[in-house]
């Protein structure tokens, strides 16, 4: 989910975005295992250490829920405070909802 910035009424009528990785080839569901790993890693190690930037009020803020087994995760991270990673599995996840 992708929430606040200049287009945030636009986007607040959106659905989500879903992507299965059931449906990915191997290679590529590896990928996103990984990708989803190394930002989830880098949400917990940020968690607490962020301040609200005033200097960016029309940031974006970025949800991702990974579910897996039964269990659900949600990462969350703003266009001020995103991590490589996390900027990693976003480009990604773009890349992989816009050719469905």
């Amino acid at each position: 989910m992708t929430d606040g910035g200049l287009a945030a009424t636009v986007l607040a009528d959106l659905p989500p975005q879903v992507l299965d990785t059931d449906t990915l080839p191997e290679g590529a569901a590896a990928e996103m295992r990984r990708l989803v790993s190394a930002a989830a890693r880098s949400v917990a190690e940020a968690e607490g250490t962020e301040e609200p930037s005033s200097l960016a009020r029309d940031a974006m803020s970025y949800s991702i829920t990974v579910e897996e087994g039964g269990h659900a995760s949600v990462l969350v991270q703003s266009d001020t405070t995103m991590s490589a990673e996390f900027a990693a599995l976003l480009r990604r996840l773009r890349q992989h909802t816009a050719r469905q």
